[in-house]
């Protein structure tokens, strides 16, 4: 990529066991690498957005990407074939984050209103909106078992809906400063919040209580992301580290310094062995996963 990298997604493509990884950049584009032989190969570049790429996903049979754009827009990739498969236009300024629902039939998107809204990927039309009240949400994540849907928001707020009812489950209020990324845990037990104010909150989900505050970060918590094997999760920040975090213990188990500026997201790949970081230093970085010893 030629400008800062904000966002990036792994995910082996079921039908022909690829490894893709999907990132967006600054730059306007969407790129899909090919993990092979322990290296990172160019598949397809995306063009299409006018704007920076704010965040990408990948849906769960690793067969298409979406990404969503300070363009207002939301667009679907095939990564089999390389091609755009839809655009959808979100509204001024009404799209941010974004995730692929577990069955991959919704993309969820936060909205500068503090609105969620559901996007059915068939046909790219606005399915439903979860109201949250709040401020402008910057982060959403679905529970893998399809149940929740969590949202963080400017103000700290963590916002968690009930989807069989679509109504407000719980409403979190750990943090003082904004939640740029929340993921839910793989057994959909907990959920983790990363926030600006340097800390890592993880919550017991159907207790809504707080179970455990993460400190180490010297600066904003940018991304969280689990460990498929449910033992472990991953940060990046700011302070330009990547850090591994061991749950049951939990403490820090290894720090990595590779990046030069700072380090807007890192997550594990689909086995849980090794992990991709993306920066303001325009680098993708793959690491071996550190064992919780």
């Amino acid at each position: 990529h030629e400008d800062s990298i904000w966002t990036v997604a792994w995910a082996r493509n079921e039908k022909d066991h690829y490894e893709n990884i999907v990132s967006g950049s600054v730059d306007d584009k969407v790129k899909c690498w090919r993990w092979q032989d322990n290296k990172l190969e160019l598949q397809w570049t995306f063009e299409g957005h006018q704007l920076g790429i704010i965040s990408v996903d990948i849906n769960s049979d690793g067969s298409l990407a979406a990404s969503s754009s300070l363009d207002s827009h939301i667009r679907i990739w095939d990564l089999e074939f390389g091609k755009q498969l839809r655009s959808i236009d979100a509204g001024a300024v009404d799209t941010w984050t974004l995730a692929f629902s577990p069955d991959s039939k919704f993309i969820a998107t936060g909205s500068h209103s503090g609105a969620v809204n559901l996007y059915t990927v068939d046909n790219g039309n606005k399915d439903s909106t979860l109201e949250t009240h709040g401020k402008f949400t910057m982060s959403v994540a679905y529970s893998p078992d399809g149940r929740y849907l969590a949202s963080g928001a400017i103000d700290g707020i963590v916002n968690i809906f009930d989807l069989q009812t679509g109504k407000l489950a719980h409403k979190l209020e750990g943090h003082a400063m904004p939640v740029r990324s929340l993921q839910f845990s793989f057994d959909s037990q907990y959920l983790a919040t990363a926030s600006d104010d340097t800390h890592i909150k993880l919550y017991d989900i159907h207790q809504a209580a707080l179970v455990a505050t993460f400190s180490g970060h010297s600066s904003w918590v940018l991304s969280v992301n689990f460990n498929p094997d449910n033992k472990q999760f991953v940060t990046s920040s700011s302070d330009k580290t990547v850090k591994v975090w061991d749950l049951v213990k939990r403490q820090c188990l290894h720090t990595f310094h590779d990046h030069t500026d700072q380090v807007w997201s890192a997550v594990y790949n689909d086995t849980g062995n090794k992990i991709v970081s993306v920066a303001d230093d325009k680098n993708i970085h793959i690491y071996e996963c550190p064992s919780n010893v």
